[in-house]
């Protein structure tokens, strides 16, 4: 299971919001935050363990819950290049809005474009073009 279906569900992701706040926690601990059956929240338990999410760890009668760090830190470093690459469009596009403010000329071109239904690839290039040339 990968960490972004693992986390898709709300329960996992409360039960990850405790495992943080709390620190290690048995499975009966976590149990008892919810109102789901302890087999239910076990199932949920097995999918974040299967998403290396949590780490578990036997100790007598009792399985202690902990949350793993590795797969959290690649998450957090993919949700920062998937930011900062949405960022450089955006930038982008406000910058391209500034200059089509300034040229109704440019504004006119796209419109046609547009008009005439092409693709965005077809309407980036049209623009692209118009920038270089005027």
């Amino acid at each position: 299971m990968d960490t972004f279906t693992a986390l898709a569900e709300p329960t996992r992701r409360i039960i990850l919001e405790r495992l943080v706040a709390n620190g290690n926690m048995s499975a009966t601990d976590i149990y008892r935050g919810f109102a789901a059956s302890p087999p239910a929240i076990s199932q949920h338990l097995k999918v974040l363990r299967e998403a290396k999410l949590v780490r578990v760890e036997k100790r007598a009668q009792q399985r202690i819950y902990y949350i793993n760090p590795e797969p959290m830190k690649k998450l957090e470093k993919w949700i920062k290049q998937f930011s900062a690459a949405k960022e450089q469009e955006f930038q982008r596009l406000d910058k391209l809005l500034e200059t089509l403010k300034k040229n109704k000329r440019l504004l006119l071109q796209c419109c046609r474009l547009l008009r005439n239904r092409l693709s965005p690839h077809q309407v980036r290039r049209g623009i692209d073009n118009n920038l270089s040339s005027g």
